[in-house]
């Protein structure tokens, strides 16, 4: 999977964790696997806007150190547990089709937030407009 794959996915996943968990608990003869199945479709289609930066605000709270989501693509990759090394930034810069030079990363990483930010919001995420 990409690494934008990764992080939409996660994000988006923590907005259906909620609601399938009520379900979940409703049907609790339903077998694990049928039950994860559809979690990983959910994203890809969400039937309602998924709230970035409550789910992104929710995560920091709970993160161990202080992690700058709102600013900082290697924090936004930590929040989520991915690799934030320039290695994995060079590779999503990639993905998200950056022309700049990957190795001026501090230019590169502003572009790379604002990037996923508004790919976020483009594949159904609700992003504030600052963020974009």
């Amino acid at each position: 999977m990409s690494i934008f794959g990764t992080i939409l996915s996660t994000i988006f996943g923590h907005a259906g964790a909620t609601t399938p968990a009520a379900a979940q608990a409703t049907a609790p003869s339903a077998p694990p696997p049928a039950a994860q199945a559809p979690a990983p479709a959910a994203p890809a289609t969400p039937s309602a806007p998924v709230d970035v930066a409550a789910i992104l605000t929710d995560l920091a709270a709970k993160a161990p150190q202080p992690l700058n989501w709102q600013q900082s693509i290697v924090d936004l990759m930590k929040l989520l547990g991915l690799d934030s090394s320039l290695a994995a930034r060079k590779q999503l810069a990639g993905e998200l089709h950056y022309t700049g030079d990957t190795n001026d990363s501090a230019s590169m990483n502003v572009w790379l937030h604002k990037a996923v930010m508004q790919k976020l919001a483009e594949n159904g995420g609700k992003v504030p407009d600052d963020l974009k």
